[in-house]
């Protein structure tokens, strides 16, 4: 009877009325949580372009990882965060490698040539292909709609890209297509821990993996290439090693772990959009060329 009485009162219900206050909540919350990631992630784009405006592309990528990895060092040793299982490190390799890697690298050099408008849009293309990589790996099949919708978004991504280069796609653009799979990849990687694990440390021992490229990459690249602290490049760098590579991962993967990944990939159609309306970053910016 004491252990009876401890249930939540609708467990006594009929079965029908024990799914629904879980499912519904989860599903809300899950939503909620993936939407604040698709805000953090929209001014991605601009704050890597104010980072470059002080740092090269180089130095940009590998100081945005360590400054991350410091902050996910910090995170675990606060709360004691899991220890990965051996059978977890392929796929956290998966998302340091797409996420904490080769989508700051790429797209940070894609914006060199590429207007931070003009990426988002190409980058547009990014629930297709996470959810049909994540179709892939879990054997999961999405309905024709949702098919239908997301193919309609890619050929609108393609036409524009075409369209913008006299029908010839830039260096620019194949940096950006090489980010997008990569990130598509590790995307529904992470997801797929988060499903059992909080997402924070997902993305927390993803960007650790990382941390020793990182350090490799900004040691190199900062004796190089030029850097310049203005106000304005060390407010990008803060945002994109603080919020892009950390903070917005802990509520894109807790969000995606509880609404599954083709679902939270949907809501990342309106990402080019939020990206376009940030007024003071809808314009190209001239950058410094990648070091030798």
């Amino acid at each position: 009877m004491a252990s009876a009485e401890l249930l939540p009162s609708f467990v006594k219900g009929k079965s029908s009325d024990i799914t629904r206050p879980v499912v519904a909540p989860s599903n809300a919350r899950g939503t909620v949580l993936a939407a604040w990631g698709v805000l953090a992630f929209s001014f991605s784009f601009p704050a890597t372009a104010w980072a470059l405006d002080g740092f090269g592309p180089w130095s940009a990528t590998g100081v945005r990882g360590v400054i991350a990895a410091v902050l996910a060092a910090a995170a675990l040793l606060a709360m004691q965060g899991w220890s990965p299982h051996r059978r977890d490190w392929p796929t956290l390799g998966v998302v340091a490698l797409g996420c904490a890697v080769g989508f700051p690298l790429l797209t940070t050099f894609a914006l060199q040539t590429s207007t931070t408008a003009h990426s988002a849009v190409v980058v547009g293309a990014l629930p297709m292909a996470t959810a049909s990589i994540a179709a892939w790996r879990t054997g999961k099949r999405q309905p024709p709609v949702f098919w239908a919708a997301a193919g309609a978004g890619a050929v609108t991504v393609v036409a524009f890209t075409l369209t913008q280069n006299h029908g010839r796609p830039t260096v620019g653009d194949l940096y950006l297509v090489g980010a997008l799979l990569l990130c598509a990849a590790g995307y529904p990687e992470g997801g797929r821990l988060a499903a059992h694990l909080p997402g924070w440390r997902v993305i927390a021992w993803g960007v650790l993996l990382a941390a020793p490229v990182n350090l490799v990459v900004a040691a190199w690249a900062l004796s190089r290439e030029p850097l310049h602290l203005t106000p304005t490049a060390v407010g990008g760098m803060l945002y994109i090693a603080c919020v892009s590579q950390f903070l917005g991962f802990v509520v894109w993967y807790a969000g995606m772990g509880l609404i599954g990944v083709a679902r939270a990939s949907q809501l990342q159609l309106g990402q080019p959009l939020l990206t376009l309306v940030w007024p003071s970053c809808s314009w190209a910016r001239p950058c410094h060329p990648p070091c030798p």
